[in-house]
């Protein structure tokens, strides 16, 4: 099993598929890095070598006790990246791994990165806050650590509604409502829940200032979990020269609703840089 070690000696799994120009994917919470196997399969078939890895505290990585803030966030990602000597690499995050990618630019510059991809991501900021009134309100977050706390496994079961937007017009097979909820219980319970705080909290509009290569930002106009208006709209306009792709009605998980629009819009994004 393929792992590295971060600065603080947490081991994080990594997969590594292909061989060509690097593309480094950064999952959604509360998942791993599984979520991204048909983009992987299909870009690695393609001639691009497609690298996804388990955020700490999820999946195959580590559990530590502490950690899951942006800072060590961007941390693992420069780790992985330095393990690996990558260079023109494509950076894709999806939702709270949106932030992820956001701050290792802020963080660690670009000259190893050629392009980024933000996919329903939770930059530029999340939370409503007196300077972002469109923000979601504390209190959804706040219920949202409770249910876990309370019956984590049937939180994340019901949570599949509106991911795939189930009562929105949307469908996924039952495997995959059981494959979501597998990889959701492999994470640490202490990682789960503190991880919807940095997600809900953190402030990436210093780290979108500093983005200054080919960027694409993808979001669902039916998102209900990380709405558009809030987040995907205005990183877009912040974002110098970003292309904007809103795939209409879909929800949040449209890497499983809209899986082929994705890969191909992936795939000409690439092509075009």
């Amino acid at each position: 099993m393929a792992t590295f070690n971060a600065q603080d000696g947490t081991k994080i799994y990594f997969k590594d598929w292909g061989k060509g120009k690097p593309v480094l994917f950064s999952h959604g919470w509360p998942l791993d890095a599984d979520m991204w196997d048909s983009q992987m399969n299909f870009l690695a078939q393609r001639g691009y070598r497609a690298i996804a890895f388990d955020r700490r505290g999820f999946g195959r990585s580590d559990q530590p006790w502490e950690g899951y803030d942006y800072d060590t966030f961007a941390s693992d990602i420069n780790d992985l990246i330095e393990h690996l000597d990558l260079r023109e690499i494509t950076l894709v995050g999806f939702s709270m791994g949106g932030g992820d990618v956001a701050r290792y630019i802020g963080r660690y510059g670009s000259e190893r990165v050629s392009a980024l991809a933000l996919l329903g991501a939770v930059t530029p900021i999340f939370i409503k806050t007196d300077d972002h009134p469109e923000g979601v309100d504390k209190s959804v977050f706040d219920d949202i650590k409770v249910g876990l706390l309370k019956d984590r496994a049937q939180f994340i079961s019901d949570f599949s509604t509106p991911f795939y937007g189930l009562n929105k017009g949307q469908s996924v097979s039952d495997g995959v409502k059981a494959q979501t909820l597998n990889i959701a219980l492999l994470a640490s319970l202490k990682g789960t829940v503190e991880c919807v705080t940095a997600f809900s909290e953190t402030d990436f509009r210093a780290d979108i200032a500093k983005i200054d290569v080919p960027t694409l930002v993808i979001h669902g106009s039916g998102d209900q979990v990380v709405p558009f208006e809030a987040t995907g709209r205005l990183a877009a306009s912040t974002i110098k020269n970003a292309r904007l792709k809103v795939y209409e009605n879909a929800p949040h998980g449209f890497a499983v609703t809209h899986q082929q629009q994705l890969n191909d819009d992936l795939l000409a994004f690439l092509t075009s840089h």
